[in-house]
């Protein structure tokens, strides 16, 4: 409850610097505002929208919430992201199974993409002693050029008047899914058919309570937070830091290619170009809102995925652009690393203060 409390308390203040802004941009600020905040609640597709985006970005903030808790600055999911897209669709597209079993390997090929992804960034760190944020941001170029070369010109049908692939037949997508629970049958139709929310909803579910069981139940999660509260001391009491951080960043990678196969399965049905804008790099938010804790990403991520959805609808219906979203997330960030970074500068500051006391000599006794 105080990871939520911390949320609401951020986007709160967050959304009220971002009504000011609005103030001076717009000529009806109430009612662009009221688009904001209301508009995903206003009818279902819209509310389905908003689950849609925010699943993406958990399983986002999950992939930044483990690398971040073992203090490894890792910026890669975005190219993970990709990865993960690109070959789930490969598979949705072109492997003649069926859904039963083209479904699951997608989603594996998916998770294999993205492990591999940070595997590499994994060993450059711990054996080379390369920057993660460096070549993770290298990697994520290199990733986008192979997504958009593989989509222009092995993916596209050569007919196709836009740079998208073929749509997923439904063996290939991820299934819209709603309990058949007695009594609700007629919610059920109009959720299934007015929605796009898929199963992906419940293996985020899923993952939020396997990243906790093993961060905070395993022998391999205990390591990964010592070696985020000390490096030397974990590499002292006689933990593999390296294999530790490669297989940190590794399993980073399943999620976020897990993200990305949940963006052209479940969200599009189709491999398109600038399928990601930036989603991997919005995950960076959501952990930094939940504080890296996986239970926490969940409530970040839909409190996230609400500020985009908004911000889509009120640029539709009003004279403010959806770029007020931009505003109200640094604001956000201000807040969780000004939270962070002041109880760290008084404790210095006081550190300070406590030795130039003991510094000073002391007043000459007077007889």
């Amino acid at each position: 409850m105080r990871e939520f409390g911390r949320i609401v308390m951020a986007v709160g203040a967050a959304l009220l610097l971002g009504f000011i802004v609005t103030l001076f941009v717009s000529k009806d600020p109430v009612g662009a505002y009221r688009a904001f905040l209301l508009g995903p609640l206003t009818r279902l597709n819209r509310f389905g929208d908003w689950i849609e985006e925010s699943l993406t970005l958990i399983f986002v903030g999950l992939a930044i919430a483990i690398v971040f808790k073992a203090e490894v600055f890792s910026l890669g999911a975005e190219g993970q992201l990709l990865l993960g897209a690109l070959v789930s669709g490969s598979v949705a597209l072109f492997v003649p199974l069926p859904g039963y079993l083209r479904i699951p390997l997608a989603l594996l090929a998916a998770a294999l993409a993205g492990f591999a992804w940070g595997l590499i960034p994994g060993y450059l760190k711990a054996y080379l002693d390369a920057n993660e944020i460096v070549s993770t941001l290298m990697l994520n170029a290199i990733a986008l050029k192979i997504y958009d070369y593989m989509l222009t010109y092995h993916i596209k049908p050569p007919n196709a008047g836009y740079t998208a692939s073929a749509t997923f037949s439904a063996d290939g997508s991820l299934p819209t899914f709603f309990p058949p629970i007695p009594g609700l049958e007629a919610v059920r139709e109009q959720w299934m058919s007015q929605t796009n929310i898929t199963i992906a909803l419940y293996l985020v579910l899923f993952a939020v309570l396997a990243v906790y069981y093993m961060m905070y139940r395993t022998p391999f999660g205990y390591e990964l937070r010592l070696i985020g509260a000390n490096l030397k001391f974990a590499r002292y009491g006689g933990i593999d830091t390296k294999k530790v951080i490669v297989l940190t960043m590794a399993i980073s990678g399943i999620l976020a290619g897990l993200a990305g196969a949940h963006l052209s399965m479940g969200i599009h049905t189709k491999v398109i170009i600038n399928i990601s804008l930036g989603l991997g790099f919005e995950g960076i938010v959501v952990s930094l809102l939940a504080r890296n804790n996986p239970l926490g990403v969940p409530f970040a991520g839909l409190a996230y995925g609400y500020l985009r959805a908004g911000a889509d609808i009120m640029e539709r219906s009003s004279d403010v652009s959806r770029e007020m979203v931009l505003v109200i997330q640094a604001v956000i960030i201000l807040l969780v690393t000004a939270e962070r970074v002041l109880p760290m500068i008084r404790r210095r500051a006081g550190a300070r203060r406590a030795a130039q006391v003991e510094a000073e000599p002391a007043p000459a006794a007077t007889e």
